[in-house]
């Protein structure tokens, strides 16, 4: 049984299909109505069993209770995917503190929650696999990103934490770095030619990914072939990195 967050859209939502496509069972969580649909989707194109949630994962009560359920009636929990994340963008002295909270909350906060609503299952069953989504503003900086880089640093240091918590209990904890993908969340930099035209020049591959070339390496994670990999930050950039 796999549990993805923010499963409604984006990678979360590629990172599910490629799951229930090798058979996983699967629980979807997002906050808007659209996620039912995708666990319609998924259940009738794999016939894998499919539970979808709604669920705000920046509400600690919520966030008890869907994973209580999901091990409870959907036959208990064995991957954790925490991929729900927002981005709201500007000068610091621009933004507020609401602002930067919400993302915050949203980004960091909820795979906090996530995990430790987790942890005591995993843990007593000796095997687990967490997939942290985080970002190159884990690692690097970005001008106007005050609030997403921060809250994307601590999903790496999350991820690390965790890791070393976990290790001798047979749980992993990675994170996914992903560059420059061509999602929903990137629309306002896809959307202008002269900041689309500057990011494709960065890219040594000089194109955005697909949300989908990020699917095998979430597999990889979430299977037993991962077994001796935890604390890992694992970036698909197209080379953004390299030079």
């Amino acid at each position: 049984m796999a549990l993805v967050t923010g499963a409604s859209r984006g990678f979360g939502e590629v990172i599910a299909s490629a799951l229930a496509e090798a058979g996983a069972s699967l629980a979807l969580l997002a906050r808007g109505k659209r996620v039912l649909e995708v666990a319609r989707e998924l259940n009738a194109e794999h016939g894998v069993a499919c539970r979808a949630y709604r669920c705000d994962v920046s509400d600690a009560a919520a966030v008890e209770e869907t994973v209580a359920d999901v091990i409870a009636h959907c036959g208990g929990l064995h991957v954790v995917v925490n991929n729900a994340g927002i981005n709201i963008r500007g000068p610091i002295e621009e933004l507020s503190l609401e602002q930067f909270r919400q993302v915050q909350d949203t980004n960091l906060t909820s795979m906090w929650l996530v995990c430790r609503a987790a942890a005591r299952h995993l843990k007593a069953q000796g095997y687990g696999r967490v997939i942290n989504i985080g970002s190159l503003l884990s690692v690097l900086g970005m001008a106007e990103r005050t609030p997403y880089a921060v809250s994307k640093g601590g999903v790496l240091q999350l991820t690390r934490v965790l890791a070393l918590e976990w290790a001798r209990a047979g749980v992993t904890v990675n994170c996914i770095i992903p560059g420059m993908f061509a999602t929903e969340l990137n629309l306002p930099l896809l959307d202008d030619p002269e900041v689309n035209a500057g990011v494709v020049a960065k890219v040594p591959m000089g194109r955005w990914g697909e949300p989908r070339e990020i699917a095998g390496l979430a597999l990889f994670l979430a299977s037993d072939a991962s077994s001796y990999v935890t604390g890992a930050a694992l970036t698909v950039d197209g080379g953004y990195r390299v030079p």
